[in-house]
């Protein structure tokens, strides 16, 4: 699919034509010129409510937060939106080591003279991109500080020694993160106060339906069924404790789908896609059993899949 194609597939999702008009005005007015390519999105995202309110607020000129947890597309979205506003994307992974010389620039040695090289932040504020803010709550709030002028009315940050970093008018932020994970932390209220904030919510029947015949057109019903069946199976597992989120991977069940229509069994591909990622013995037979309960090891590409 194509990006025109894709913008135009969420006219027939229910997208309001006035806002897919917003989104065209916008990349009119901002069309894009650099080096980095516009990618177009591997998958479209299901959900028209969510996509509408964000779609709004970027519109609108808000930072976006996206909070959920895992699997529930928050990075797909980033990647629908970016396209929809005809934008690049950059794309920074926080953890507890980046500072604020990783995000805006340091000083390094060009031709045996220092010079200033830019960091991801800086090198999309400048071209005016889409600047993803991966797992947020994973930095420290220190490092986060410097943001704080880029982020507000402001729209610009001083750096020392370097002329003052001005906003590109077209650049947008989106935050996401998951909450309540191991070396996550709580965002500070002068950070969130400069964001407007999605809980996304968990993918549901249709949602995942909607994926899988988008990503499979020839997944016999029956097939969607079940395999939608077992993967609300494995969340209501890991939001009752019973398995960690290890077997809870939506990437991991198209994988597995793609390894059976090649020609593995589906014992094969799921051990290799879902429950081979849970390393507690315990735990991966607890996953193995669910999905046994819904999908024969057995099947093969002509049980799964039509033609």
């Amino acid at each position: 699919m194509t990006a025109e194609e894709m913008r135009n597939f969420f006219g027939g999702q229910g997208l309001r034509p006035e806002l897919l008009a917003q989104a065209a005005a916008f990349r009119e007015a901002n069309p894009w010129q650099g080096k980095r390519e516009v990618n177009t999105p591997r998958f479209p995202y299901f959900g028209t409510e969510i996509l509408t309110a964000a779609l709004t607020a970027l519109l609108a000129g808000a930072n976006l937060l996206l909070a959920g947890p895992k699997a529930t597309g928050k990075n797909i979205l980033a990647e629908n939106l970016a396209l929809l506003l005809g934008r690049p994307l950059w794309n920074v992974s926080f953890h507890i080591d980046v500072d604020a010389s990783y995000l805006i620039g340091m000083d390094t040695f060009k031709g045996g003279e220092v010079c200033f090289r830019p960091g991801p932040v800086h090198e999309c504020v400048t071209a005016g991109g889409i600047c993803v803010l991966d797992e947020i709550n994973m930095a420290r709030n220190e490092a986060l500080a410097v943001l704080h002028s880029l982020l507000d009315h402001r729209r610009q940050l001083e750096v020392p020694g370097y002329d003052r970093l001005n906003l590109h008018p077209a650049t947008r932020f989106i935050a996401t993160m998951n909450y309540g994970y191991s070396g996550t932390r709580e965002l500070n209220e002068a950070l969130l106060s400069r964001f407007v904030v999605i809980h996304m919510p968990v993918p549901g029947e249709s949602e995942l339906t909607s994926l899988l015949k988008y990503e499979f057109p020839d997944l016999r019903e029956n097939a969607a069924r079940t395999m939608v069946a077992l993967f609300l199976d494995l969340r209501q597992k890991y939001e009752a404790r019973e398995i960690s989120g290890r077997a809870l991977d939506l990437r991991g069940l198209l994988e597995s789908l793609r390894l059976i229509k090649l020609g593995l069994t589906a014992g094969q591909a799921f051990s290799m896609g879902l429950t081979g990622k849970c390393f507690d013995l315990q735990e991966r037979a607890l996953a193995e059993d669910i999905i046994a309960l819904r999908l024969p090891a057995d099947w093969g590409r002509e049980e799964i899949f039509a033609g």
